[in-house]
């Protein structure tokens, strides 16, 4: 057939433009929003000079400005003392002032910098935490007399901890836990206890009849361990993901039976002391949401060889070998078809964190090139955070830090989609003089998308006391101002985040859910106001009850400022 050069002309363009739009549709159908390009890389800012607390785990408080920061009571001292009396008078005994007088637990004010210091008594050193329905964080376990313990912290600025030992049936050092789709909690894990049990309501306790053998954990479980901080995430349809070692289940909570086995993953150990890092990639929704099982992604990254922590820990001189390099993705909604697909990081990675970013690509940052987990068990710091994108499941290099994170780093996403850096202590106490200092200072990193020629798709959320509480798959409208003059619903998103309990490279109940948009519509009464219409998510198990930080994405560029929002019946 002989093409004329208009019609070849067209029959070229159809050929570019075809592919697009099925690979545009094929972005709507992950939930995938259009996107501005930029090359800017990020920046920088130190925030606070002095935190107090080195901190070993970290978390927002709800509809505060405070982030929790703290670390351990094991340590004695910290840089930050409480205003008593006695704690000022250099007379008093060392041993009395280092019982009693140094803060191990802060409230930072992400905005200001203030420091509220707050009394613990029950050692918190690798513990477990999540928020629960009312926005108070409930954590649980710990080290020697904090084990077996549950505190809880409320949201509110003057409120203190209230701790509750002996409530535990196992001791839950270096555990893990979760929250299931009705609201309650599981905690997974720790040393010397392949076990998992619900966590009791306030004030009531375990018996050793209510702790449940988990074989997994046990065959997972390697000379050095390496099955601590199992990764756990609550899969749509109401089981759990449970990743330890090199290997994944899921486990239904209601039976507690296994379900199925994934393949699993090579290329050394994933979990702690071999600390790689892990997410679950946002839950996409449809704005009628009706199917039975909402696909689910997860992202694990990094980690050592199985030995590194016996090279670096017991080897003299001590050997630290090279992190890995790669990333799994799988798809665990597939089941019997789930396979690992292998991704290449720019840089190997141990000790790290993989934040979900407002706009659903994944940071990942902090941590170390080499080594293990442990005191002084890492070397070479990854200075260079990394952007994953969902899209094109590619990793781009942004700015670097100049202060390394290492053992005990922590991070968390804020409500104007800044990321707060924090932690680091990669010694047996607060050491000045040391390879790597025992960090107290705070930095701030600006991602991608504070590029300023992007400012002008910044939206900013109207406050609306009625999208205050989002009910399980009813219809809502949120007003936003900004962006183009008529949003495009191709470049829209409105995203709803969980804020997780992040320590030791496991970012604890980290969930965010794109969720469905049926229309956008100019306000009849405010020109440059548009509605939004959208629905919640079906169910607790594709969103926790709780609260979250809702996010509006326009053509890639977070809102201003996030609003909280209560998800529930």
């Amino acid at each position: 057939m002989r093409i004329t050069t208009a019609t070849g002309m067209l029959w070229r363009g159809l050929c570019m433009i075809v592919p697009l739009l099925f690979a545009s549709v094929n972005l709507r159908n992950k939930g995938i929003a259009a996107s501005a390009e930029t090359n800017y890389k990020g920046k920088w800012e130190l925030f606070s000079q002095n935190s107090g607390v080195s901190a070993m785990h970290l978390i927002l408080l709800p509809k505060t400005n405070n982030s929790l920061m703290f670390d351990a009571t094991i340590f004695k001292t910290s840089r930050l003392k409480f205003q008593d009396p006695h704690c000022q008078n250099v007379v008093v005994p060392k041993s009395l002032v280092e019982e009693h007088c140094f803060a191990h637990s802060v409230l930072m004010d992400f905005e200001t910098t203030k420091v509220k210091p707050l009394r613990l008594k029950y050692d918190t050193w690798c513990s477990s935490g999540a928020l629960d329905v009312k926005g108070r964080l409930v954590s649980t376990g710990g080290f020697n007399n904090g084990s077996d313990t549950v505190r809880i912290l409320d949201k509110c600025d003057d409120c203190t901890w209230k701790e509750y030992p002996g409530t535990l049936g196992n001791g839950r050092w270096y555990a893990t836990q979760v929250t299931l789709g009705d609201g309650r909690f599981m905690v997974f894990g720790g040393r010397d206890f392949p076990t998992y049990e619900f966590v009791p309501t306030e004030g009531k306790r375990n018996t050793k009849n209510q702790v449940i053998d988990f074989k997994f954990l046990r065959e997972t479980h390697d000379p050095v361990e390496n099955n601590l901080y199992p990764f756990v995430y609550l899969h749509t349809d109401g089981n759990l993901f449970i990743f330890a070692n090199n290997r994944s289940v899921l486990l239904n909570p209601k039976t507690n039976s296994i379900v199925h086995e994934f393949p699993v993953l090579p290329n050394g150990a994933r979990s702690y002391p071999s600390s790689g890092f892990s997410c679950m990639l946002p839950i996409t929704l449809q704005p009628d949401e009706k199917r039975s099982v909402i696909p689910a992604e997860v992202l694990v990254c990094g980690g050592a060889a199985h030995n590194a922590f016996t090279l670096a820990n017991l080897t003299r001189p001590p050997v630290f070998p090279p992190a890995t390099k790669d990333c799994g993705l799988i798809d665990i909604s597939q089941m019997q078809k789930a396979t690992w697909k292998i991704l290449q990081m720019p840089s190997p990675r141990i000790l790290g964190d993989a934040l979900v970013l407002p706009t659903g690509d994944v940071l990942l940052v902090n941590g170390a090139k080499s080594g293990s987990a442990g005191w002084e068990n890492a070397r070479d710091p990854n200075l260079v955070p990394v952007l994953y994108s969902v899209a094109s499941s590619s990793f781009k290099e942004l700015n670097p830090s100049t202060i390394p994170r290492m053992y005990h780093s922590t991070s968390a996403v804020l409500p104007d989609a800044r990321i707060l850096i924090a932690g680091s202590n990669t010694n047996d106490g607060y050491l000045d003089v040391a390879l790597f200092p025992t960090e107290t200072r705070v930095e701030k990193f600006s991602p991608h998308y504070f590029d300023p020629a992007l400012d002008r798709f910044r939206t900013e959320i109207v406050y609306d006391k009625k999208a205050k509480r989002i009910n399980y798959g009813m219809p809502f409208k949120l007003q936003v101002k900004g962006g183009d003059e008529n949003l495009d619903m191709q470049k829209l998103q409105v995203n709803i985040y969980n804020p997780p309990f992040t320590t030791h490279g496991i970012s604890m109940n980290q969930r965010m859910i794109r969720l469905g948009i049926s229309d956008v519509k100019k306000d009849k009464d405010a020109k440059d106001v548009s509605v939004i219409s959208l629905q919640g998510a079906p169910n607790g198990n594709v969103a926790p009850p709780g609260y979250y930080m809702l996010f509006v994405v326009y053509n890639g560029v977070p809102c201003r400022r996030a609003m909280w929002i209560n998800v529930n019946k």
